[in-house]
């Protein structure tokens, strides 16, 4: 007997309550429908799919992996509906973004205002959540791109596509007491007091890391922020330090009220890029705003080869 699709998505209804009374409800079917609509199913495929318990059911070992498949369908069918769509509506459709904040400040406005520019018709939805919140959405098919640092090898069932690397390096206020120093040790910062991002990020681990090797206690932070910007603000006026990407620190706005101490300990870079589901559908407007992106990358990796912007206190010998 053929399997129906009708009877996959009620089976997925029963997983996600585990109890068929309540799952009939939320269907709103009989419990004697959806009880026949699994008989059927199991019939198809030639064994038990859930175990009766007192509070409902469980299920089986094959239930969890037909369960499995059924995301995946799901997935596949959500792709098909988007594609049809922007295929009938002849449009390039909606691009469904994710980036950390510090990506969506100085990587995504002119990419987004170039794509409106070529594309009017495209409609665009960012979501700006650290990458531990943003990978989960990639995954289920909630957001088709996500902007973040990239691995040398992409996790099971992703695609990457580099776009620039970053440089981190550590910053102060140009009032600092230890601006007018060259070069510095980690243990000559072990005891400062340190704004960072969330604990899960690329940036906090790194410090983390670095303080380890070097048998150091953890790092006193004083301040968690996932707003890169209200972190230099904030280090500006204060006596916090903080690891920046010197990319954002070039459009901080903040000239003047910085400066980059040399600490090779903590010398860095993260390799920026764009990850998708590598099964997954990227509608024309999604493969064209990575295109745009990858043109903004390079434009901003020639900007950095440029000599040092005035106005920062750079004591780094690369230069800011």
């Amino acid at each position: 007997m053929p399997i129906q699709l009708r009877d996959i998505e009620y089976f997925a209804k029963i997983a996600a309550h585990r109890n068929i009374g309540r799952a009939a409800d939320a269907l709103g079917l009989s419990q004697p429908a959806l009880s026949m609509s699994l008989r059927r199913l199991e019939k198809s495929i030639g064994t038990k799919l859930v175990q009766r318990t007192p509070k409902g059911v469980d299920l089986t070992a094959v239930g969890s992996a037909l369960l499995n498949h059924v995301r995946r369908l799901r997935l596949s069918l959500d792709d098909l509906e988007r594609e049809a769509g922007d295929l009938a509506r002849g449009t390039s459709g909606e691009v469904r973004i994710g980036a950390g904040p510090g990506f969506a400040e100085y990587l995504l406005p002119q990419a987004s205002a170039e794509l409106f520019r070529t594309a009017p018709g495209v409609s665009l939805q960012l979501e700006v959540e650290d990458l531990g919140k943003l990978m989960p959405l990639l995954r289920a098919g909630t957001l088709d791109l996500v902007i973040s640092g990239i691995s040398d090898a992409p996790s099971h069932g992703l695609s990457q596509e580099h776009l620039l690397d970053d440089d981190f390096v550590v910053t102060a206020a140009a009032r600092h007491r230890l601006a007018g120093k060259k070069h510095l040790t980690l243990k000559e910062v072990a005891n400062e007091r340190w704004a960072m991002a969330a604990a899960n990020t690329l940036p906090w681990q790194q410090l983390l890391q670095a303080f380890a090797r070097h048998r150091l206690p953890p790092p006193h932070v004083a301040m968690l922020s996932n707003s890169a910007l209200v972190r230099l603000q904030t280090v500006a006026e204060s006596d916090l330090l903080n690891l920046s990407s010197t990319r954002f620190l070039r459009q901080s706005g903040l000239r003047g009220r910085l400066t980059v101490l040399t600490i090779a300990e903590l010398a860095w870079t993260r390799r920026i890029g764009v990850t998708y589901r590598a099964d997954g559908y990227l509608s024309p407007a999604a493969r064209r705003f990575i295109d745009i992106l990858k043109a903004r990358a390079r434009i901003i990796a020639s900007e950095s080869a440029r000599p040092p912007l005035r106005g920062f206190r750079e004591t780094d010998p690369r230069g800011l």
